[in-house]
């Protein structure tokens, strides 16, 4: 895979601070508690996407029995 660095400016102290305790806590570095949280943002559905896909899925159809029954595990 291929990298690049990226710098990020101006970051509050306590920020710092508190992602460094979090790494710390992982038994990571800085470094690579911050690369492990940018590729899982990275990778993460954006509420757009997730919006599409379920507009794009088949309508359900359900009658209001069918959903008591549904709730009541199939029990009357």
């Amino acid at each position: 895979m291929s990298a690049t660095a990226v710098q990020v400016r101006d970051v509050p102290v306590e920020v710092v601070a508190t992602l460094k305790v979090r790494a710390e806590a992982r038994g990571q570095s800085l470094a690579a508690y911050l690369r492990e949280l940018l590729t899982r943002e990275a990778e993460a559905l954006t509420i757009e996407d997730v919006m599409s896909r379920i507009a794009s899925r088949e309508p359900v159809s359900y009658t209001l029995e069918g959903l008591r029954s549904f709730a009541c595990g199939g029990r009357p």
